[in-house]
């Protein structure tokens, strides 16, 4: 179980450092509490969006039978964690905030909007891979971590407004705290699902 929570908890981290900076900036112009749960609830729908979609795509490929060829779906995160050591980010996750923040629209959905789209690559692409290694059970204890890993981010991200010297660390090397995560995780992928004894095999 522990092991379990763990690994619940190193996946989230993993698509949500940089996030802590979206949110900081979020959080950085409401004002009220109830805008504050706004915001909240509107990462919890977007976030529940893309684990819904992440879900999905696990199930269908659940179907193939070998789990060591489930497996090599640890190499989606290697790939995104080197792409991140080497590239950088893709998208300016400020100019999408700026840009819907900037609307009238309820904050809720702007949230949701932010979240999805700043978010939607990497969350499916870490999720998957790591979903499909999962019993139905483990992945409800999992969800629930996530849960609570979702409502710590906000609270972070919030106090992170009144911390500018944290928001400075993050901007600076939350790049590579992501991609090391990242290439972690795919490796795990791998290991744990007997893909890399596979390949050896192979090579025998």
């Amino acid at each position: 179980m522990i092991k379990l929570i763990t690994s619940g908890v190193v996946a989230y981290i993993s698509t949500s450092i940089d996030y802590l900076i979206i949110l900081m900036l979020i959080f950085g112009q409401v004002k009220t509490p109830k805008q504050r749960l706004s915001v909240y609830l509107g990462d919890f729908f977007g976030t529940s969006i893309l684990v819904a979609a992440a879900l999905f795509f696990a199930f269908v490929l659940k179907f193939i039978p070998a789990e060591w060829v489930l497996g090599l779906l640890g190499l989606i995160p290697i790939y995104m964690g080197l792409r991140l050591f080497i590239k950088g980010e893709d998208d300016d996750g400020e100019a999408v905030v700026a840009k819907r923040m900037s609307t009238n629209s309820n904050l809720v959905v702007n949230v949701i909007l932010i979240t999805v789209a700043t978010c939607g690559a990497d969350n499916i692409g870490i999720y998957v891979p790591f979903f499909t290694q999962l019993q139905a059970a483990e992945i409800g204890v999992v969800l629930i971590t996530f849960f609570v890993m979702l409502t710590l981010f906000c609270f972070i991200g919030y106090s992170i407004v009144k911390l500018p010297f944290i928001a400075a660390v993050l901007e600076r090397f939350g790049r590579w705290i992501t991609a090391s995560v990242y290439t972690l995780l795919g490796l795990y992928i791998l290991w744990e699902s007997g893909t890399f004894a596979k390949l050896l095999s192979f090579l025998a």
